[in-house]
């Protein structure tokens, strides 16, 4: 069976494992302190030119949202996002497990926009029974979302001033980042999301890593003990040289972004062959994920041979699959599922 129901099914890029292989027995001290982490943490600064950007690294995303979450909420605060959102869907409610509302709107293509968190911020303060209420404080955003969609730079900056103009945290959730900031036609940089955002994170765990986000956090008030949150949230890793090490290694020769092109392209293939053949997908994706409307009983015979996700239901005889691409699929992979289609 060939696997494409997700982007994190093979081990790491092979640059990865060799840096973690050659300091293998090398002994460093724990918990991210050690120079590896400190020359990765270096790396990331530069990458996306901010020196005074605080830089963590956590073991997995759910823990790293929960964490950035904590670390900017009071009890009685929540978390705007997309209906769509991983934090609303995808991680057993560990958000609202550790003690914050996820406050869920209508996404647009999986975004949220800044006329939207405007509406639910005057909404809550208007509210005469409003200390009864959850009170929004910070804003979750994926790049790419859920649904493999892109915010503009102008959209990233709509949702800063507002959320400047009503203060609010921009929280950016970054697991696919490379495969956004790769994608043709996107103009978000790095250096965008690290003037525009209070946080956000760099995925390693779907982008050729073996786990770990790289976790950049801007604003003063979210740096304020955020270690003590990652003990605490089981982010932080004894050996935390493993996660500096790869970090280390994907900020080489532009490996990160060399690894979200590769996706990227083979994505974009997929999707030009799926049209030529007379396919259509339920939205618009200019990255690794694309979703395709395949009628049922050509599903069962793709699913003689390939791995897909199902994400829904779209009449009595079609199925929305999630087909992804990643740092290491292979060409020969894809076009043995464009000959299946």
């Amino acid at each position: 069976m060939i696997m494409f129901q997700n982007d994190y099914v093979e081990g790491a890029h092979p640059a990865v494992l060799k840096k973690l292989v050659d300091t293998n027995m090398e002994q460093s001290v724990g918990y991210g302190e050690d120079p590896y982490c400190e020359k990765a943490r270096a790396r990331i600064r530069e990458a996306i030119g901010r020196e005074d950007a605080d830089v963590h690294f956590l073991v997995g995303g759910t823990q790293t949202n929960l964490t950035v979450i904590s670390a900017a909420l009071r009890p009685h605060q929540g978390a705007l996002c997309a209906e769509t959102g991983h934090i609303h869907v995808h991680e057993t409610g560990s958000v609202e497990a550790c003690g914050h509302k996820v406050l869920a709107m209508p996404g647009q293509e999986g975004k949220i926009t800044a006329k939207q968190v405007k509406k639910a911020y005057e909404s809550h303060w208007t509210d005469g029974a409003r200390e009864h209420m959850v009170q929004p404080k910070l804003v979750y955003i994926s790049h790419p979302t859920e649904l493999g969609t892109l915010y503009t730079k102008q959209e990233l900056m709509d949702l800063r001033n507002v959320c400047d103009a009503c203060g609010l945290y921009l929280f950016l959730d970054g697991a696919r980042l490379a495969y956004g900031l790769a994608a043709d036609g996107t103009d978000v940089t790095l250096h965008d999301l690290a003037v525009l955002t209070d946080a956000f994170y760099i995925g390693g765990t779907k982008v050729g890593a073996l786990f770990g986000e790289c976790v950049v956090i801007n604003h003063p008030a979210m740096k304020e003990d955020f270690r003590y949150l990652m003990k605490q949230k089981g982010g932080m890793l004894a050996k935390g040289r493993l996660l500096g090490l790869q970090f280390q290694a994907m900020f080489e020769n532009d490996l990160y972004m060399e690894m979200g092109r590769h996706a990227d392209r083979l994505a974009m293939k997929l999707k030009k062959g799926l049209l030529e053949k007379g396919y259509h997908f339920y939205i618009d994706s200019i990255t690794n994920q694309q979703f395709v409307i395949v009628e049922d009983q050509k599903l069962q015979e793709l699913e003689q041979q390939f791995v897909f996700n199902h994400e829904m239901r779209y009449d009595e005889n079609h199925m929305v699959i999630r087909i992804c691409t990643s740092w290491a699929t292979k060409e020969e992979n894809l076009e043995k599922l464009l000959a299946a289609f």
